[in-house]
């Protein structure tokens, strides 16, 4: 399969488009056939090397929305071909195929295009731990979200 890979940190000038194996599904474990990946703040920032410490040779990308191309042992509610968005997974999404652990994985419905899906992991996450893992909000408080704009402030609003 075909990956975006990071040897060293730096502009867009690191991005290199590189021929790896085909991942390989464990048990609990999804490969998913991408279809698009999202493009974040902190994948820049990750390139960059003022976030996060990669080894390197790596693959960015921490978002996806495709179809499973294949499920390990214990995978039982997925099946080849189910339409799905990755969080989170094993290997980075900027590539022809993911794998991600089964809990990482989730439906995207049929009126949800991959491009949407593939840009519902980073942002809602993030809102959602700034919200209720740092802020603590309760319900019938008032938010106010700055930037609401972006996929984070977005996702801040249709979650307070």
């Amino acid at each position: 399969m075909k990956a975006i890979r990071i040897h060293e940190f730096g502009g867009t000038d690191v991005l290199r488009l590189e021929e790896l194996d085909d991942p390989t599904p464990g048990a609990g474990e999804i490969v998913v056939a991408v279809r698009a990946a999202g493009v974040n703040p902190v994948d820049t920032y990750i390139r960059a090397g003022v976030y996060g410490d990669r080894p390197k040779p790596f693959t960015p990308g921490s978002d996806a929305a495709g179809v499973i191309e294949s499920v390990g042992k214990n995978c039982l509610d997925f099946e080849a071909g189910d339409r799905v968005y990755v969080g989170s997974p094993l290997t980075g999404t900027y590539a022809e195929k993911v794998l991600a652990k089964v809990e990482n994985v989730y439906r995207l419905p049929g009126d949800v295009s991959f491009e949407q899906g593939a840009g519902i992991p980073v942002p809602y996450a993030t809102a959602y731990r700034a919200l209720f893992g740092k802020a603590m909000v309760k319900t019938g408080e008032t938010v106010l979200v700055h930037g609401a704009s972006g996929g984070v402030g977005i996702a801040a609003v249709q979650l307070a």
